[in-house]
């Protein structure tokens, strides 16, 4: 199964641009979580992008222009906590048509008007969305933001963020992962990427994948910011969302076995797998 899905991955030609491999918009961060937004934005380039944009709170820009050395920037209005306001919506929106997939949620945070800017968004933006972290968060566990879309999303949620979108305990959903995947992608009509031990991407036709690659030391923070620019990327490399979640999990799992043979599972960092996505396409045979 996964080699069908990862057979979609468009071949890369001699006589191609950056503008052939999908521009990717990235909304994250927040005052004290950069990193989320540097490991969403370095996956989505990891993983083939062209070109990847990175919407972060004004006050962040210029410490993200130094750590960002081959993402581009755009400063959006923030609040006085520097997380993004309700008044980043136009530019935000705006950016997002020129773009073929945006990526939003990774260190985000809890704001209120963040969480209102969130769900805006998601009804506002005709792109293909990923959404993980503080952005699945930030629907309270109202899936109507999902459901109403028109264009495509995937949602990526670890099993306490799935425990809020539901109203179920974590117990329940760690019992129930393949279900609860495919209930909430059934019932969206989204695709559903459950983190975890063997993670499970479910379709909203009812197809489940479980993943087996990946390790304990991946058990660490920032993998799932990176798995979600990994998506995104597929995605604005024209891979169909299902296909394009698949892919990323595996090969994301794949670089994580990778570092841990390099590492050893009790040193591995994010950054570890990052380094280590280039080894994993090679291992995959692209």
């Amino acid at each position: 199964m996964v080699r069908e899905h990862i057979g979609k991955i468009p071949v890369r030609r001699e006589d191609s641009h950056k503008g052939d491999y999908g521009r990717v918009f990235v909304v994250a961060g927040s005052r004290g979580m950069t990193g989320a937004a540097y490991l969403v934005s370095q996956g989505a380039l990891r993983c083939g992008s062209g070109l990847v944009t990175c919407g972060i709170p004004e006050s962040l820009n210029r410490v993200m222009e130094v750590k960002l050395t081959e993402v581009m920037t755009l400063p959006l209005d923030e609040t006085g906590g520097s997380a993004l306001s309700l008044k980043a919506k136009d530019a935000a929106v705006d950016f997002a048509r020129k773009c073929d997939v945006v990526a939003i949620g990774p260190g985000l945070g809890k704001a209120t008007q963040t969480r209102m800017l969130v769900r805006q968004l998601l009804e506002g933006i005709e792109q293909p969305v990923v959404l993980d972290a503080d952005g699945i968060n930030a629907l309270e566990g109202n899936l109507e933001p999902v459901k109403k879309r028109k264009d495509r999303t995937v949602i990526t949620p670890h099993p306490g963020e799935m425990a809020r979108l539901t109203g179920k305990d974590v117990d329940h959903v760690q019992a129930n992962r393949t279900e609860t995947a495919r209930s909430v992608a059934e019932v969206t009509g989204a695709v559903v990427c459950l983190k975890g031990h063997r993670t499970v991407v479910a379709d909203p036709d009812g197809t489940v994948y479980v993943n087996e690659t990946g390790n304990s030391g991946m058990a660490t923070g920032g993998t799932g910011d990176i798995l979600t620019g990994m998506i995104a990327s597929l995605i604005g490399q024209g891979v169909d969302d299902f296909s394009a979640a698949v892919s990323a999990v595996y090969l994301h799992g794949l670089a994580g076995d990778i570092a841990a043979e390099k590492k050893g599972t009790f040193s591995m960092i994010a950054s570890d797998i990052l380094e280590c996505i280039p080894d994993a396409f090679d291992r995959a045979g692209l």
